[in-house]
């Protein structure tokens, strides 16, 4: 079976790791596991270039990854980072890890060289053995900004506030998506172009899967690639999403605050209603079981959350039970 995965961060590669762990007890493989990642999250900071969406996946189904944060090394050490500050070099809301230097030292040379990124993910992946193959949404760079207000800007002649575009990390990590996002913007999606062996993927693939990654800056700008999402539209296999949403919350981090820039409620049925000129399956959890659906999807309750291996191993095994019955 092959399987294709779009994917964000730490919700994702959990996903994505219950599932190995689901695929591994099974006696119909082998099975072939695709993931495209977002790179619209990618950040450089003091020269490097950071990825953290593909890194979060490549540490976490390579064991490299820290369990309790979900993100960064497992063991990591700060020395650098503690040098930096007192350099005075900014920014210092970022922090990054020693051993995770090494990856961006190395994905900043190799891109440096005229590597494309999905080649530099390949050596990256070497290494860490993710037991899938990791494609970047475009080897073009991507960056998401949000636009939120300024306090120190000067209001236009009307009285509207003014207003300043800062990159999504800032807003995420050191702001916490605190200030109200005016607008989320993919900075130079419509330039880019899918990856080599993304279409494939998806073409390809007996099952595609939407894990529980955010709706608006992960997977939502993984299908604003163009031509990435006709081509789940275009595909035969069945595709199966994972709501992020529980009982009108996010399972883990703001997505509600992403969703609410672009005036989408929060709420599994909202979610699902972003992908439903594709969807086929939605998995809920049973108490967002009740709610009105897209025409067309079809609905399955199961527990969604993430608690150990087994359980989203459990979760896993339910979306490919899904697209078994739809496909």
């Amino acid at each position: 079976m092959r399987i294709t995965a779009l994917a964000g961060g730490v919700g994702g590669a959990r996903f994505l790791r219950g599932l190995l762990h689901h695929l591994d007890s099974r006696a119909d493989g082998p099975h072939e596991v695709t993931v495209i990642g977002n790179t619209a999250d990618d950040v450089t900071l003091h020269g490097l270039r950071i990825c953290p969406d593909l890194d979060t996946v490549m540490y976490t189904l390579g064991g490299g990854i820290h369990p309790d944060q979900g993100w960064g090394r497992a063991g990591e050490t700060f020395g650098v980072a503690a040098e930096l500050a007192e350099y005075g070099a900014e920014p210092q809301w970022f922090t990054l890890g020693d051993r995770d230097i090494a990856t961006h030292l190395v994905r900043s040379r190799m891109l440096g060289l005229g590597y494309p990124l999905s080649a530099v993910t390949e050596a990256l992946c070497a290494r860490w053995q993710p037991g899938v193959r990791l494609l970047p949404m475009s080897d073009d760079p991507i960056e998401t900004h949000v636009v939120i207000d300024d306090p120190e800007g000067e209001p236009s002649a009307d009285g509207t506030p003014a207003v300043k575009a800062v990159h999504f990390q800032e807003w995420w990590v050191r702001l916490h998506a605190a200030p109200v996002a005016r607008q989320i913007l993919a900075v130079g999606i419509e330039q880019a172009k899918p990856a080599p062996g993304v279409l494939d993927a998806i073409a390809e693939a007996d099952v595609v899967v939407l894990p529980p990654s955010n709706p608006v800056v992960s997977i939502g700008t993984i299908l604003a690639v163009p031509g990435l999402r006709d081509a789940i539209r275009a595909t035969k296999a069945p595709v199966v999403g994972v709501s992020p949403i529980i009982g009108g919350a996010p399972v883990r981090g703001m997505a509600d605050a992403c969703l609410s820039a672009i005036g989408v409620q929060t709420s599994a049925a909202a979610v699902a209603d972003l992908y439903s000129d594709f969807l086929g399956g939605w998995l809920v959890a049973p108490g967002d079981a009740q709610s009105p659906m897209p025409e067309g999807v079809t609905l399955r309750a199961v527990p969604l959350l993430m608690t150990d291996t087994e359980a989203t191993a459990a979760i896993a095994g339910a979306a490919l039970d899904l697209a078994a019955e739809l496909g």
